[in-house]
């Protein structure tokens, strides 16, 4: 436990102190009176009843003194606290076919719009990192539930490059469990024992779905579902496709949605495209949070003073019915 204002401890002990002592010397005061004044068997013939009687009220009010002004120096320290949250990847297509204006303005810029609009419609449980991939994979964005600095990672996005789903997933995953992701060798199903289980984290892919190399997406998708990670894909652009120009030379591109629908039902999740209305909702109430604990600094000035209430209170009734007054 600690403290904010530890001069206050100090006082605190320095008041009490002295409280006691001006008790102790008033009750010997007061027994030295009665006996100069002949009742001196009163005071020193007592019960050991009429002594709890006579020194409990005072106790009590004495001993909320400390409490209150510890209180005072606003005391805190580490509780675990219930917490609900998941874990969102945004993993975000910056491959140069998200250059292609087929919906406007761009793949990307669309895509940049869809993936803002659904981290703010996240609760504040839920922390959101942003992974951005083409050939490679590149998180920029830790998970946080800082919501502004997710969508700030969107934004920066420049499209450029090929575009690697499996290399993308892997990655994802890495961050959601910790530690390295690869996919399993010689045609072994993939298995949770080294990877853990995460049912409460989701990986929601922006792509347009054209797989140039890489890891194989289905393949990566089987070590998701074997992790309880399920991939929500959100697809950009139209099956009409467009042309870009990379490096000087035309290539045309369109939605793969049937690639993305292989991705995502492999690990239990959905496609959708980024033009329904519903999708971001849909992908938001698919997010399943769970209760998990947190160790967070509490104040606790409140506790103290409602136990210096209490001390004061029982000390004022006990001081009133015994002695018909407080002090």
């Amino acid at each position: 436990m600690s403290v904010h204002y530890p001069l206050v401890i100090v006082v605190a002990v320095l008041l009490t102190a002295g409280a006691v002592v001006a008790y102790v010397l008033l009750q010997r005061r007061r027994s030295a009176a009665l006996t100069a004044s002949g009742f001196g068997s009163l005071a020193g013939g007592r019960s050991r009843r009429a002594v709890i009687r006579r020194h409990l009220p005072y106790a009590l009010l004495l001993a909320a003194l400390p409490i209150l002004l510890v209180g005072l120096a606003r005391p805190e320290a580490e509780l675990k606290v219930p917490k609900v949250g998941g874990t969102v990847i945004l993993a975000f297509d910056v491959s140069n076919s998200m250059k292609a204006t087929d919906v406007n303005p761009s793949r990307l810029a669309a895509a940049q719009a869809a993936a803002a609009d659904f981290v703010r419609d996240q609760p504040s449980g839920v922390d959101v990192g942003v992974l951005l991939f083409g050939d490679t994979a590149l998180l920029t964005q830790a998970p946080t539930g800082d919501h502004d600095l997710a969508i700030a990672a969107v934004n920066r996005a420049e499209a450029g490059g090929g575009t690697s789903l499996g290399q993308a997933i892997l990655v994802s995953l890495g961050t959601i469990t910790g530690k390295p992701v690869a996919l399993p060798k010689d045609g072994q199903a993939p298995t949770t024992g080294s990877l853990g289980y995460f049912p409460s984290a989701t990986i929601v892919m922006f792509s347009d779905g054209q797989d140039t190399g890489g890891p194989d997406a289905e393949a990566a998708s089987e070590v998701a579902a074997a992790a309880g990670v399920r991939i929500q894909t959100i697809g950009v652009g139209t099956p009409q496709g467009a042309t870009v120009q990379v490096d000087g030379f035309q290539l045309g591109t369109a939605l793969d949605a049937a690639e993305l629908t292989t991705v995502a039902q492999t690990s239990g999740g959905a496609y959708r495209a980024a033009g329904d209305a519903g999708a971001v909702d849909a992908i938001t109430k698919s997010i399943d949070l769970r209760l998990t604990t947190k160790k967070e600094p509490v104040e606790l000035t409140g506790p103290f003073a409602g136990a210096a209430l209490v001390f004061l209170t029982l000390g004022g009734l006990l001081g009133t019915r015994w002695h018909g007054r407080i002090v």
